[in-house]
């Protein structure tokens, strides 16, 4: 049902008495939270089309407002909710090196020689950058920063990640 769809942000509560949700989103993703006109939120098994009609941004939340909602009872019961755009508009406007976490979960991870470390499992952040968190063929987990110097190989195509493994970063 949400195949083609990517959770972009979360209804925490809402906010006023007018029906505006209270939404989180990923930090740096503003622009596209503010583009927002037409998002779908998974409810019960059953998907919602919800018409954006206002996007403002209070702290660091987005307020906003769907025209086909206009209380409070109405956001509360959407509260918790993932807020789901076609993927292919994340795609469409990702910046050059931006990848979404579910292309890269379960890639095939490199070292600059070729030789197979393992694979992605999942994606970490820090205060700094996001981290790759790989597991070896041995099964052991290790964390690398996601940035170009030890990542300089991204391959959507051939579903492969190169790393440079420079010394202590995966033994």
């Amino acid at each position: 049902m949400t195949d083609n769809l990517i959770s972009v942000a979360k209804i925490l509560n809402f906010h006023g008495i007018k029906g505006e949700a209270k939404v989180g989103f990923s930090k740096g993703r503003e622009k596209q939270i503010e583009l927002l006109k037409k998002v779908f939120i998974k409810k019960n098994n059953e998907l919602l089309e919800l018409n954006v009609s206002s996007v403002r941004f209070h702290k660091h939340f987005a307020i906003l407002k769907f025209k086909e909602i206009s209380s409070v009872n109405d956001i509360e019961e959407l509260k918790g909710l993932d807020i789901f755009i076609p993927k292919q508009e994340v795609e469409d406007n990702l910046d050059i090196d931006e990848y979404l976490i579910s292309d890269l979960i379960d890639m095939e991870v490199f070292d600059e020689d070729g030789c197979n470390i393992g694979s992605v499992v999942q994606i970490g952040e820090n205060a700094a950058n996001n981290l790759l968190c790989i597991r070896d063929n041995n099964g052991k987990e290790h964390l690398v920063p996601f940035v170009k110097q030890l990542v300089p190989v991204v391959d959507l195509k051939q579903k492969h990640i190169v790393i440079n493994n420079i010394e202590g970063l995966i033994s």
